[in-house]
């Protein structure tokens, strides 16, 4: 997918688009650890998915810069490092959280302080998980949403990382699986944080189902582009209470179509 950067509707805006997801990750996330951490250096924590994140925008020198003196791997066994803050940012899941909260529990937790930074929205019920270790939350230097989940591959250019989405929700056998539900849950999710990333709400078009005749049912692969709008608008409505300075009105377009309009 792409969109013209060049000309943002908030405040004429003309760096790229990778440049925004840049400065986010880099002034928005690490910097703003800054303020609050006694820690000159940090250890930077990913997963898979959000290291992929990082090295579309940022290089190790752009990192390094602000104050991170290792990257690691959430899933890898790592050498404890009590003197040094954490900086984490992970998708939010259950997995992902129990990691978390395995590193940082106990009398003897891998680090300082853990500034804590989720790709997407995190559930409610994983909140109250990290809440109840009372152990934990006073070495929480911060708990935020970054709403970033997207790659961007150029200057106006992003993808979702879905290389299997074709055949999850288009072919004959992703009809009642749990995979079409997923996969379209985690597009939309990814394409509404373009849009906080941007501070832009666009208004949604998208192509709506439709059957050859009256006997004709429409099926789940009909239906993909009314589900990503109803997922995109569900995310941006939360954005207008959750993030500030995001636009309570409509500020660009975006259209949804599938496949069929290549026939």
């Amino acid at each position: 997918m792409s969109l013209d950067s060049d000309s943002s509707s908030q405040g004429g805006d003309r760096r790229s688009f990778r440049q925004i997801t840049r400065d986010r990750l880099l002034f928005e996330m690490l910097r703003s650890t800054r303020k609050d951490s006694k820690s000159a250096w940090k250890v930077l924590i990913m997963d898979k998915f959000t290291v992929k994140i990082m090295s579309y925008s940022c290089k190790m020198a752009d990192i390094t810069e602000e104050g991170v003196s290792l990257v690691e791997d959430l899933y890898k066994r790592r050498q404890p490092l009590p003197s040094l803050d954490a900086i984490y940012f992970i998708q939010p899941t259950k997995e992902n959280v129990v990691m978390f909260l395995s590193d940082m529990s106990g009398r003897s937790p891998l680090y300082k302080k853990a500034y804590v930074f989720f790709s997407s929205p995190i559930q409610k019920d994983l909140v109250a998980q990290i809440k109840r270790d009372s152990s934990i939350l006073p070495r929480i230097g911060a708990l935020s949403e970054m709403n970033l989940e997207y790659f961007p591959i150029d200057s106006q250019g992003f993808i979702t990382d879905h290389e299997r989405a074709l055949e999850e929700l288009f072919c004959e056998s992703a009809e009642g699986f749990n995979k079409y539900n997923a996969c379209l849950n985690a597009m939309a999710t990814r394409i509404s944080t373009v849009f906080a990333s941007m501070r832009e709400f666009p208004r949604v078009h998208y192509r709506i189902a439709k059957t050859i005749d009256a006997s004709t049912m429409t099926t789940l692969r009909d239906m993909v582009p009314t589900k990503i709008a109803a997922g995109v608008w569900n995310y941006l409505s939360k954005y207008k209470t959750s993030i500030p300075e995001f636009p309570q009105t409509e500020t660009c377009e975006l259209l949804i179509v599938d496949r069929s309009v290549d026939q």
